[in-house]
């Protein structure tokens, strides 16, 4: 199945660490901040669920978290979280086969979009958009591939990480999607803009 992590489940937080140290975490932990008290809030794609524990560090209750996840055993390691007085969801499918009737105040999206093909990413963001309410926040993490801070490297070694998935036959894509367009185009509004890793990971908060 793509883009599901299920071979890798039990050691995905320690390889991503091994190679971003804390760059993948920090990019995420450092947007929870704008999250607003009781609030209703969709992670696509949250993989072994550390975020939902982070989350509970800002707001210990109050919150309505969808959690969406297409590894059943990442839902698993997700179920075992401590998100204190919180309410989540565990829904154990793919992002673009989730459908609700809900609209979402926060939409957090943590390096889902690099497992796309173009055509299916524009598809999820069509969808995502619609479950955002207006006013609602967007926070996009991913790889970047700009044209400072040594783009070479960054090539390197996002080749080697498709082929490594490739391999696995775990994602369906062999390159980065570029999505800013998509916000931008959409009237989105950049509230923030950070970087990490050398400009490799970029974390942005957008207001719809």
């Amino acid at each position: 199945m793509n883009n599901n992590y299920d071979k890798i489940a039990n050691h995905y937080d320690t390889l991503s660490r091994l190679v971003f140290f804390r760059s993948q975490v920090n990019a995420q932990v450092n947007q929870l901040g704008y999250i607003p008290e009781n609030s209703t809030v969709l992670i696509a794609g949250g993989g072994t669920g550390w975020i939902l524990e982070e989350l509970a560090k800002v707001h210990v209750s109050g919150l309505k978290i969808v959690y969406v996840e297409i590894s059943a055993k990442m839902i698993a390691l997700s179920q075992k979280r401590n998100y204190q007085g919180n309410h989540v969801d565990f829904i154990n499918l793919g992002i673009e086969d989730f459908k609700t009737d809900k609209n979402f105040d926060v939409i957090l999206t943590p390096f889902l979009f690099d497992n796309f093909v173009e055509e299916q990413a524009a598809k999820v963001f069509e969808q995502l958009n619609r479950y955002l309410k207006k006013d609602g926040l967007w926070f996009l993490v991913d790889f970047s591939l700009n044209k400072k801070n040594g783009k070479w490297w960054k090539w390197v070694l996002l080749q080697s990480m498709y082929s490594f998935f490739k391999i696995l036959g775990m994602v369906e894509a062999n390159h980065l999607i570029d999505m800013v367009p998509y916000f931008l185009k959409n009237d989105y509004k950049i509230i923030e803009a950070r970087s990490y890793y050398g400009s490799f990971i970029k974390a942005f908060i957008f207001k719809k």
